[in-house]
């Protein structure tokens, strides 16, 4: 799925038009990238929490050549899926996995 598909579901759902969808999807994504660079948690109650952890810089191994390189400190995204995204991609599993973490 696209920005252009998510700007169209909400144009043909909520009755904006195409501009005003365009406008309300980029806002929203706007404010959550602006978020995320300052470095703030995400969450999003029935889908899940976005993270910013920083990374120590590490040694590691060039995997053509095998020469150790320095990885450089870095901060990254994670994305981890709420009990309740988890559960609607595997229903099948609903009722087995109830409680086992």
């Amino acid at each position: 799925m696209t920005k252009a598909d998510i700007v169209e579901k909400v144009y043909d759902k909520v009755g904006f038009s195409k501009k005003e969808s365009s406008e309300l999807v980029e806002l929203v994504f706007d404010t959550i990238k602006e978020t995320l660079e300052r470095g703030e948690k995400i969450k999003i109650s029935g889908f899940g929490n976005f993270v910013v952890r920083q990374k120590k810089s590490r040694i590691g191994r060039n995997p053509q050549t095998g020469d150790t390189i320095e990885i450089s400190a870095r901060r990254v995204l994670t994305f981890r899926p709420s009990q309740i995204l988890k559960s609607s991609l595997n229903p099948e599993h609903e009722s087995s996995s109830a409680g086992v973490m």
